[in-house]
């Protein structure tokens, strides 16, 4: 399912494996230490190589741990990406994790931006070992997108990766809702 706003970003919701896609940059939904031994963390290193935890325990040396919505860049490996835009989600249930979310994927969209990339792959993020209910995460995420959209220069499209016809099928129909009173239209 595919949406288009005005300045001709695509928004692109999709089921599929994140590691496969065709992105300039994915997003991986990491800890606050970049060890990335499960979930799509542990996916992503395993398809991608381990040079990308290599990298990632380099930055960790270099600047911490990661606070709750801040994001690393490593390069893909053997991906089919360039980047790999690590971000830490919150914890469902902590103090403002709403608005930690909706921060955490605005700062990934706007990292990709800043490299100048074209394409960025999100998957629903804090929804796994965080506990975030799938519903509550696609509608943080649709809104945060709506609310970035008009102020992206470089990037042309994002897509919302899915795993799973139950993850792809709530995020389908919750962008569908939230997306169909933003165009006023039901042509998606």
């Amino acid at each position: 399912m595919k949406f288009q706003f005005p300045n001709n970003l695509i928004i692109e919701v999709l089921e599929g494996d994140i590691t496969e896609v065709e992105a300039d940059a994915i997003v991986n939904a990491a800890n606050r230490y970049l060890k990335h031994g499960g979930g799509v963390a542990g996916a992503i290193v395993r398809k991608g190589g381990i040079q990308i935890q290599i990298e990632s325990d380099e930055y960790i040396k270099r600047h911490g741990p990661l606070p709750v919505g801040g994001v690393a860049v490593t390069r893909a490996g053997k991906l089919k990406a360039k980047y790999i835009i690590h971000v830490v989600g919150p914890v469902y249930g902590e103090e403002n994790s709403d608005l930690k979310l909706s921060e955490a994927i605005r700062n990934s969209i706007l990292k990709a931006e800043e490299l100048n990339l074209e394409s960025i792959a999100i998957p629903a993020i804090s929804t796994g070992a965080f506990g975030y209910p799938l519903n509550i995460c696609a509608e943080i995420m649709a809104e945060t997108i709506i609310n970035l959209a008009n102020k992206l220069n470089n990037l042309k499209k994002i897509m919302i990766v899915l795993y799973g016809e139950q993850s792809y099928k709530i995020f389908k129909e919750t962008f569908k809702r939230i997306f169909k009173d933003v165009f006023h239209s039901n042509n998606f």
